[in-house]
């Protein structure tokens, strides 16, 4: 039996260049033809975990985490649709638009790796979040989109309720800080690559080869 590629992929569904880095990834796992191959885990990474239940306009938030101007914010959100068009992804920035805390999004993430409908579940999210206008805050939200996808909304509401799961999964995300991760995506491939931000197609297709010659590439 052909050895998995295991891709563990660092990343919060309301950060648009982890989308992006994963619809090229799964471009260049496709041009490999190596899709039976590869073995796809995520975990959690919340781009905003001190946010206010009400979350934050993303103008103004944007101009307060990274020190742009409004013009410099829109003119940003912008250019991040077009390069969402280039992979096929829908960026739908709106005037109001929030962003928000994660926490739950994660928790249900990992109820879903248990049924096998992680990666399915995660691009429901960033569908809903970023081409859906919807509040992934939102439970009755999140029941829905769970549903969606073949899950039982109302059963997986509960696990956000146990502050023992809840405490797992912030510990799963303590470690990756504390493995040095910062930003996201982060991959890691076989444990012998790391790839920091969203790549070109290129860029993970030569990772992907390298790991089939046993070669570590950091980029």
């Amino acid at each position: 039996m052909t050895e998995k590629i295991k891709i563990d992929i660092i990343s919060d569904v309301v950060c648009p260049w982890c989308i992006i880095g994963y619809r090229r990834l799964e471009k260049a796992i496709f041009e490999l033809g190596i899709e039976e191959r590869v073995d796809i885990e995520w975990h959690p990474f919340e781009l905003n975990p001190q946010m206010p239940a009400q979350g934050e306009e993303i103008v103004g938030h944007m101009s307060d985490k990274y020190g742009m101007t409004r013009d410099e914010s829109i003119h940003t959100l912008s250019n991040m649709s077009d390069v969402g068009a280039e992979v096929g992804f829908k960026f739908d920035f709106f005037d109001g638009m929030k962003m928000v805390n994660t926490r739950d999004v994660h928790i249900l993430l990992d109820y879903a790796k248990g049924f096998g409908k992680q990666t399915e579940l995660k691009i429901r999210l960033f569908e809903a979040f970023f081409s859906e206008r919807k509040d992934v805050s939102d439970r009755q939200v999140l029941a829905r989109e769970l549903q969606a996808v073949g899950l039982e909304g109302e059963e997986a509401l509960v696990t956000l309720n146990d502050e023992k799961i809840r405490e797992r999964i912030f510990t799963r995300e303590s470690y990756w800080h504390g493995m040095g991760v910062t930003s996201v995506p982060t991959m890691v491939l076989n444990q012998s690559g790391v790839l920091k931000g969203a790549q070109s197609i290129d860029a993970y297709k030569q990772v992907l080869d390298g790991l089939n010659n046993k070669v570590k590439v950091f980029l």
